[in-house]
C-alpha cells in the first residue's frame, strides 16, 4: 500500500502499471504524518471516525479525517462510504507485505474546539484551527503506536518511509525547510528504533540534490515533471525490485507499448501479425499476473 502526499501516488501508481497488487491513498492524498498513522491503524482496528468528527458544508458532508474526495449528500450516506473504505483497505493490509508512507508535512491543523488533528481543512476558516508543528519525537511516538498494531495485525508487513520532493508553498519556502527537516529527522529516529521493518527511500535528496536543475520541474517549478519521476523511479526500482520482477517488467513494457499503439490500418496483415505476437506473450506472461483484460482488449483487434 502507498499512502500519504501526492507523491504516494507517483509511486503507488507504477507499482499499479506494472500489475504489482497495490493500493494507493485509500484515504485520498494526506500530508501529515498524525493523520496518516492514525487512518492506517483504525483501518487495521476497524474504528469507524468519531461523531464529532463529521462536518457539513455548501449541502455537502465530509470527515475531518478524510480527504475532500470523500462527501456525500447526507451523513449516513457518508458514513458508508468511509465503513466500506476502512474494510477494503483492512482486507489489503492484511496480506500486504509493505506499506509506502509519503510525507509532506510536519505542520498540522488541530481544531479549536477540541484539539484533534485533522487530516484536511474542507475550506473552512483559518479561524477554526490551530496550526503547529510537529516535534520529531512525537512523530516517532505516534508511529510506534501504528508499527505494534501493524505487527500484531501482519507480522510480515515492513515499512518504506519516503520524505516527498514537493515543496509546500502554503508554508512559505523558510517553513517548507523547517517542516521537512522535522519529518527527515523522525524518519532517522524511525529507522534507528525499527530497523528491522522499516526502510527508507530519499527521493527529497534525489529531487534535491541529483535533480537540482529546474529542467527537472514541471511548468509550477514545484512538482516534479516527468522526467524527474522517471529518474526517481528507475531509482526505486534499483533500490526494491528483485531480478525476477525487473526481468518480468522488461517484458510487461512492451506489452503497454502494444497495448497503446493506434495502427493506421488496422486490418492489415502487418498490424495482425502484431496482435497476434502481443497475444501469445500476454498468454506467457498470464503464468504469473493476470492479464485477462488485456488479453480481452487485444483479441477484440484481431479480423
Amino acid at each position: 500500500m502507498s499512502v500519504g502526499s501526492c507523491f504516494a501516488e507517483v509511486i503507488g501508481k507504477r507499482l499499479m502499471v506494472n500489475k504489482f497488487k497495490a493500493m494507493v491513498n485509500p484515504f485520498g492524498t494526506i500530508y501529515n504524518p498524525a493523520s496518516i498513522f492514525r487512518l492506517i491503524h483504525d483501518s487495521i482496528n476497524a474504528y469507524m471516525p468519531s461523531e464529532d468528527s463529521y462536518l457539513s458544508r455548501q449541502d455537502l458532508h465530509f470527515n475531518f479525517k478524510f480527504h475532500s474526495d470523500f462527501a456525500a449528500n447526507s451523513r449516513e450516506s457518508l458514513k458508508a462510504q468511509l465503513a466500506q473504505t476502512l474494510l477494503s483497505t483492512r482486507e489489503h493490509l492484511r496480506n500486504a507485505d509493505w506499506v509506502i508512507i509519503t510525507l509532506g508535512t510536519a505542520f498540522v491543523y488541530e481544531r479549536q474546539e477540541n484539539g484533534r488533528i485533522v487530516a484536511n481543512c474542507h475550506k473552512l476558516p483559518t479561524s477554526y484551527f490551530q496550526k503547529r508543528l510537529l516535534d520529531p519525537g512525537e512523530i516517532l511516538t505516534r508511529f510506534e503506536q501504528l508499527y505494534f498494531a501493524m505487527n500484531a495485525f501482519n507480522p510480515r508487513t515492513r515499512f518504506i518511509f519516503t520524505l516527498s520532493p514537493v515543496r509546500h508553498l502554503r508554508d512559505t519556502l523558510v517553513q517548507n525547510s523547517v517542516s521537512k527537516a522535522a519529518l527527515r529527522l523522525a524518519i532517522e529516529m524511525i529507522l534507528k528504533q525499527f530497523s528491522d521493518k522499516v526502510q527508507y527511500f530519499p527521493s527529497y535528496e534525489i529531487m534535491m540534490d541529483d535533480l537540482r536543475d529546474y529542467r527537472f520541474y514541471a511548468p509550477d517549478l514545484i512538482h516534479p515533471n516527468e522526467v524527474a519521476e522517471n529518474f526517481i523511479w528507475e531509482k526505486w526500482v534499483e533500490t526494491f525490485v528483485d531480478d525476477q520482477a525487473i526481468e518480468f517488467m522488461a517484458k510487461w513494457e512492451k506489452v503497454l507499448k502494444a497495448l497503446s499503439h493506434r495502427p493506421f490500418q488496422p486490418k492489415s496483415e502487418e498490424h495482425q501479425k502484431f496482435i497476434q505476437k502481443t497475444i501469445e506473450l500476454l498468454q506467457h506472461l498470464s503464468k504469473v499476473v493476470d492479464v485477462s483484460q488485456e488479453l480481452k482488449k487485444m483479441k477484440k483487434q484481431l479480423k
